[in-house]
């Protein structure tokens, strides 16, 4: 298990991945872990990474299940968490802790 914690302006996000099933937390929505289809996607940053699906009528559930796929495609939990906080970055945020397997964080 890996949890990753990253900051957005007074937002604080947590990640937790175990194996292949990665949870999104967020102070803003009380800190309860959802999968990727619980989370609010912004239009504009899908259809950048997925040009194919800015006419699609259904453009959130398609970019949800080719986001679990490119999860399911990855090797280890260190392969998934180098991917998360690298998308992340490019949103804006910023990778402050990591943590392994209860271990005591270590600041990224």
């Amino acid at each position: 298990m890996i949890e990753l914690i990253f900051e957005l302006g007074s937002e604080v996000i947590l990640v937790v991945i175990t194996g292949k099933d990665v949870k999104f937390g967020s102070t803003a929505y009380g800190a309860t872990l959802t999968d990727i289809s619980g989370l609010k996607l912004d239009y504009r940053g899908v259809c950048e990474e997925f040009p194919d699906l800015e006419l699609a009528d259904n453009w959130r559930e398609q970019a949800c299940e080719r986001f679990k796929d490119m999860i399911k495609n990855m090797k280890t939990e260190d392969e998934i968490s180098n991917y998360i906080i690298e998308e992340l970055q490019k949103q804006g945020y910023r990778a402050i802790k990591k943590r392994r397997k209860g271990f005591r964080p270590i600041d990224l």
